[in-house]
């Protein structure tokens, strides 16, 4: 290429150049170099920096680049050609970065114990502080292309952003025990925590974090629905009562399972006996908890049950032997169906054949 008197780069429209390759390698002594605002130029020759311009117009010569005087022969005085790179870099803040979580983030939740996946975005901004610092540590992986755009850069540090994003989140969930439900209302707890991560590694190679924003931790709506299920549970059951509740639960079992069946006239048989074995409760003498009332045991204390028979029609406690009610005088005998069916005292027709009794 030929041999260049002025030196200078005007940018990008787009502003989203980071670095930029002066593209003739071919300079001579006194050459004009120009340096915009937000701009930052570093001289380079056989790998090794000579210096740095700042904004500013500047006559190239060994006032300002001494250290030349000891490797040129300068045959034609001032106008001696010699190879060397010139890069500029952008010193202005970049505003519009945007990051986000390439795949889910799965932990559980720890006051629901659904399993979650989160899902986070946001931006953030930089502006390059020590371009010497950046210049010594990146452009060895970046040098081969003349322009270098912060898409690349982005790139670059694109792992270390995403791993530092979630093992904060995830650390912050689940250390803090803070709930899919509640998790909006820590964002700005979680964004400093993150900044403070953040900065410090983009500070190891010349970057200043200027800022950084989360705009949302999401979970999907199906991870929502099972919390949402749990919640709808606990609310009945504070309603009910815990003991109302379990026996709504039973019910809520029996049905889903009838559903699921061809619902056979034998499977309505065992279904009213299970139901009604399960209708009734009785205390024990021991340790004055409910435990079913067909009980011999206890089962929470393992006291002995003496058996007694309950009456169907108004609950009263009977001798196991007894054949009556001592209370309204229900019969207590138990009765078999012609088709081998047992039957409740109060039944008036078989649940199994239908005959009347």
């Amino acid at each position: 290429m030929g041999i260049m008197d002025r030196v200078k780069f005007d940018g990008l429209k787009s502003r989203d150049w980071l670095v930029y390759k002066y593209p003739n390698d071919k300079i001579v002594m006194g050459s004009q170099l120009i340096v915009n605002e937000g701009q930052v130029a570093v001289f380079v020759k056989g790998g090794q920096i000579y210096d740095l311009f700042y904004p500013g117009t500047y006559r190239l010569s060994t006032d300002n680049l001494p250290i030349l005087s000891n490797v040129l022969n300068l045959f034609y005085g001032n106008k001696t050609p010699f190879s060397s790179e010139i890069y500029f870099i952008n010193l202005a803040t970049k505003l519009d970065m945007y990051w986000g979580t390439p795949d889910p983030i799965q932990i559980i939740d720890p006051k629901y114990f659904v399993k979650l996946r989160i899902r986070s975005y946001g931006q953030l901004a930089l502006r390059l502080e020590d371009p010497l610092l950046f210049f010594k540590e990146i452009i060895v992986s970046l040098h081969k292309d003349d322009l270098v755009v912060y898409d690349k850069v982005q790139d670059y540090f694109k792992g270390m952003l995403i791993t530092n994003i979630k093992t904060t989140l995830a650390n912050k969930i689940i250390k803090e025990k803070i709930s899919a439900l509640d998790i909006t209302a820590e964002i700005p707890s979680i964004t400093d925590d993150l900044k403070v991560r953040i900065a410090e590694e983009f500070e190891l190679y010349g970057f200043q974090l200027i800022n950084f924003h989360i705009q949302s931790i999401n979970f999907p709506d199906e991870d929502f629905d099972q919390i949402n299920a749990l919640l709808k549970d606990i609310a009945q059951m504070e309603m009910l009562g815990e003991h109302r509740y379990e026996k709504k639960r039973s019910l809520d079992i029996y049905e889903k399972a009838a559903s699921n069946r061809e619902g056979t006239d034998t499977f309505k048989t065992h279904l009213n006996k299970s139901l009604l074995n399960h209708s009734h409760t009785k205390q024990c003498p021991s340790c004055n908890e409910s435990i079913p009332s067909t009980s011999k045991f206890c089962n929470l204390c393992g006291a002995k049950i003496e058996a007694k028979i309950i009456c169907p029609t108004c609950n009263y406690e009977n001798e196991e032997d007894s054949k009556f009610c001592s209370s309204c005088g229900t019969h207590l005998a138990k009765q078999v169906c012609e088709c081998g069916n047992e039957l409740h005292p109060v039944d008036r027709f078989c649940n199994n054949c239908g005959k009347e009794v």
